[in-house]
């Protein structure tokens, strides 16, 4: 099979679409021919071998990246309902990487897709609608909130602004450029261009941030909570970090609590039940598998909008 390899911690570029043998579906697995592999911020960090914050350790190289995958079960592994050939399912834990056009995984952790959901949408879901939803889930917003999400534009961004936005909450968009601001403002909520000089001036009241930047955007929408307010983080795209020193601001760490304590924030189901019933609508960007490289260029350069997806 095709697959995209890290052999050596560095650029994107090191990133290598090559042959690799197929793997073999052992006790409790299904073979999965991956139709769609998301990609995450983390990984860029993790491709270049060195640990930043918030980040997981480094792999052993070589290397397939990409923990989630949706496609078609092509074939299964001792005790497995063969039942299952020919479904289309999505899964957040793949071994190896989904970066591949096939992948194994155990039954056991797989989702049947809905039939309204196609593959990229789906596999937008199992992990960063998860995500959003176990942020939302720390956060516990409320109608009246008036909310600050950064990096709004962004897969799981888009997905929390979306719910926020029915809940009957105020919500303020912050993201990179004209174009993702404008996406932003297109889910039906005010937006502001966080690369433009005082962006966050003219905010006020602010009693919620939801913040996956970090630095010193995030440091500009910490200061515009008011007091006992909330600052909840899910990431640090940035890998920056800043000092949050309002005593009367509860500070969440979102990410912490979901690593702590699993099973508390499994939303995998949920997250793709509400997609395939359209109560939240996924945004993703698409490459080729063979272009691995670029979708990761693109990542680290906050050029792409929405969830980046590779397509096999």
């Amino acid at each position: 099979m095709h697959a995209v390899v890290l052999h050596e911690f560095g650029p994107a570029d090191n990133l290598t679409y090559e042959i690799v043998p197929d793997p073999v579906p052992g006790p409790g697995q299904l073979r999965i021919a991956v139709k769609a592999a998301g990609v995450h911020h983390v990984e860029t960090v993790m491709r270049q071998g060195t640990p930043g914050v918030m980040t997981p350790p480094v792999p052993d190289l070589p290397f397939i990246f990409g923990g989630e995958v949706a496609g078609v079960v092509e074939s299964v592994g001792p005790d497995v309902d063969p039942a299952w050939i020919g479904r289309n399912v999505v899964v957040a834990r793949s071994e190896p990487g989904g970066y591949a056009e096939l992948t194994v995984a155990p039954a056991q952790n797989v989702h049947p897709i809905p039939d309204s959901l196609d593959y990229a949408a789906a596999v937008t879901m199992v992990i960063t609608g998860n995500t959003a939803l176990g942020l939302l889930h720390a956060a516990q917003p409320t109608p009246d909130d008036v909310v600050l999400v950064t990096s709004a534009a962004g897969g799981i961004g888009r997905l929390v602004v979306q719910y926020l936005r029915d809940l009957g909450a105020t919500v303020i968009g912050a993201a990179g450029g004209p174009e993702k601001v404008a996406a932003v403002r297109a889910l039906g909520v005010d937006a502001v261009d966080y690369n433009e000089p005082g962006w966050a001036d003219d905010i006020h009241g602010v009693t919620l941030v939801l913040d996956g930047v970090g630095g010193d955007k995030a440091k500009q929408a910490y200061d515009r909570i008011v007091d006992h307010g909330r600052y909840v983080t899910i990431g640090n795209a940035s890998q920056q970090q800043f000092a949050q020193d309002n005593p009367k601001v509860t500070s969440i760490d979102a990410l912490g609590l979901m690593i702590a304590s699993p099973a508390d924030f499994d939303f995998e189901a949920e997250a793709i039940a509400a997609a395939g019933a359209g109560t939240l609508v996924p945004a993703f960007q698409s490459f080729p598998l063979a272009e691995a490289a670029a979708a990761h260029a693109a990542l680290e350069s906050r050029a792409t909008t929405g969830k980046v997806v590779l397509i096999p």
